[in-house]
């Protein structure tokens, strides 16, 4: 079982680019200013070159801010049959990341006194909604913001709706759909809604509870959201509302989906607190230097973490929490619509932040932002030291010998952070190419490392029964199952086998 990221719109599975860096270590930096700034600059071009040259990919900008410094890239398209290349200052559809617009404003609020992130969303809400707890435990405001609402992930909440209809034509039907869903009807749905589990456990993608913090706010601020986010985001920042007429409309990229069909625009405003805002690389990069100044006591407690564990995987308000390898601070979230991926990274230890947008939404497309990201960075500061000390020792040893080549490696260089994630990621890029031996032993490291996650067991057993040993595959499975009595993955193998499964 791989790793499965909470992405917007969709859910995908997110592997860890690992190999590429055990593979081969990085190019020595020059010496001087001058040149190392003039290779940085060809490794990011070629870089975004491979990128947009991939079939489903269009267009492509990049905005890197590093200690105050900014630094533009532009590739493709932005709109495809012409060679209108990206500028700084195209605009395109951010999604998610319209998410944290919203928490941020909600962070605001607690600094200011006008609300608890623990406070009970129904005392925002006029009405009565006795729906909105599970067995007495209500759904607070901070469940809004890291993916534990409980709440479904879309309204109106009909999958079934478009089961007959053209696959490239579900994303207009939709926007259709929602040009006529009123905030009325959002609150009806709402009465509606019936919890399976209590709030506050585990993440669940949700448009739903985005967008009904957007309708909390304006309550708190009685404000409508669209003047929330330009008066208190957009104007002191100098950010442009892309909804205002002087936004010319030769300054947006079109979308297009994996296929290369033009999506349509994401621009109700009712879902602007869920995913529907536009920006530009320039504008998004004055607010990823806006987040990194944690100095902002609303930055500072947007980035702490409410859910989850640092060491592997956290969530803030409405931004990813993660450790890079050598032990420095990551938070991240990307953005999807139809037709458009967004990724935006920062590293407040480094000073540093990067915005990837791009005109296509193929399902990969977030993630590969996500992976480009990770290069970027590479190239900006090199290979760890802990990191090439593995890589050297691997090497030397051979994968048989991986847990002490860890041990010993850390010994050396205690800030070498291997998370769960990362270290499945790195099994399964290896499996994927024929080493499974290789990758056994990556699974096995896993395990001894993080003994009480059920994934590690899953992905343990998937990679035996790859390699032919049952015996060892349902032990694993059902490790894992013991684990997490949830794993469908474990329970459906065993059943298909003939085992029994943990009561």
């Amino acid at each position: 079982m791989t790793f499965t990221r909470i992405q917007p719109l969709i859910i995908t599975t997110c592997f860890v680019a690992l190999a590429t860096a055990l593979a081969s270590g990085q190019e020595n930096s020059p010496k001087t200013n001058a040149p190392q700034k003039a290779h940085i600059e060809a490794v990011i071009q070629q870089l975004g070159t491979a990128f947009i040259q991939e079939k489903s990919h269009v267009g492509l900008s990049i905005g890197i801010v590093q200690n105050g410094q900014t630094s533009f890239y532009s590739f493709g398209t932005t709109e495809k049959g012409t060679n209108q290349l990206p500028t700084q200052n195209t605009i395109y559809e951010i999604g998610s990341i319209s998410k944290t617009f919203g928490s941020l404003m909600l962070a605001k609020a607690v600094v200011d006194k006008k609300v608890k992130l623990d406070d009970d969303i129904r005392q925002y809400l006029d009405g009565d909604y006795p729906n909105l707890a599970y067995q007495g435990k209500p759904i607070k405001l901070v469940h809004l913001t890291n993916w534990t609402s409980a709440l479904p992930d879309n309204f109106p909440d009909n999958p079934d709706a478009y089961k007959q209809a053209n696959p490239d034509s579900i994303p207009f039907l939709i926007v259709s759909k929602l040009r006529d869903y009123t905030r009325q009807d959002f609150f009806n749905d709402l009465h509606a809604v019936t919890l399976k589990v209590a709030p506050g456990q585990n993440p669940h993608h949700s448009n739903v509870a985005a967008q009904l913090l957007g309708y909390i706010l304006e309550k708190i601020y009685q404000m409508p959201f669209e003047e929330l986010v330009k008066t208190q985001i957009e104007q002191p920042l100098g950010l442009r509302n892309t909804f205002a007429s002087e936004s010319s409309s030769d300054q947006f990229a079109v979308g297009y989906n994996g296929k290369g069909t033009q999506m349509p625009a994401f621009t109700i405003k009712d879902q602007q607190a869920a995913g529907g805002l536009r920006y530009s690389t320039t504008d998004l990069l004055k607010y990823a230097a806006y987040q990194l100044d944690e100095s902002n006591e609303a930055v500072k407690l947007s980035h702490q973490s409410t859910w989850g564990n640092a060491d592997n995987q956290s969530f803030g308000l409405n931004w990813f929490l993660n450790k890079t390898i050598d032990s420095k601070r990551r938070i991240e979230h990307s953005g999807g619509t139809f037709g458009f991926a967004s990724f935006c990274d920062l590293y407040p230890d480094q000073k540093t932040g990067l915005v990837l947008l791009a005109n296509d939404a193929d399902q990969s497309t977030q993630n590969q932002l996500d992976e480009l990201s990770k290069k970027i960075m590479a190239v900006l500061y090199g290979e760890p030291v802990g990191l090439s000390a593995l890589n050297t020792s691997i090497k030397t040893r051979g994968y048989a010998q991986i847990i002490d080549v860890v041990k010993a490696v850390r010994k050396k260089h205690p800030e070498l952070h291997l998370s769960e994630n990362y270290v499945n990621g790195w099994g399964y890029i290896l499996a994927r190419q024929g080493k499974l031996k290789e990758a056994l032993e990556i699974f096995k490291l896993n395990v001894s490392l993080y003994p009480k996650a059920w994934n590690t067991y899953d992905s343990l057993a998937e990679n035996y029964e790859h390699m032919g040993n049952r015996a060892q595959a349902i032990k694993n499975y059902t490790r894992s199952l013991a684990l997490n009595p949830q794993n469908t993955t474990a329970s459906e193998y065993l059943k298909k086998i003939g085992e029994p499964t943990v009561k």
